[in-house]
């Protein structure tokens, strides 16, 4: 993992395992409505590479900002 502060990491649980060598994991921010004040949950999803299958549907995962490894892949697996 490179160091340089441009890079984006997120957090997420990995919702799809069926694409080989990519898992799409779904990240969710908690957010204040600028006019209600009421929080809500925002969910985005992205694809991830994971180059060893290794993560299953229901993992907690850290995923961070690479090159573009295909037309939806710009993000890694981050392996603990």
């Amino acid at each position: 993992m490179s160091t340089e502060t441009n890079t984006k990491t997120l957090q997420g649980t990995v919702v799809s395992d069926a694409m080989d060598k990519t898992v799409v994991v779904e990240v969710g921010r908690f957010v204040q409505h600028p006019k209600y004040k009421k929080f809500y949950t925002i969910s985005k999803k992205y694809h991830a590479h994971d180059e060893e299958n290794k993560y299953k549907i229901g993992d907690k995962v850290d995923i961070v900002e690479t090159r573009p490894i295909s037309k939806k892949k710009s993000f890694k697996v981050v392996y603990k």
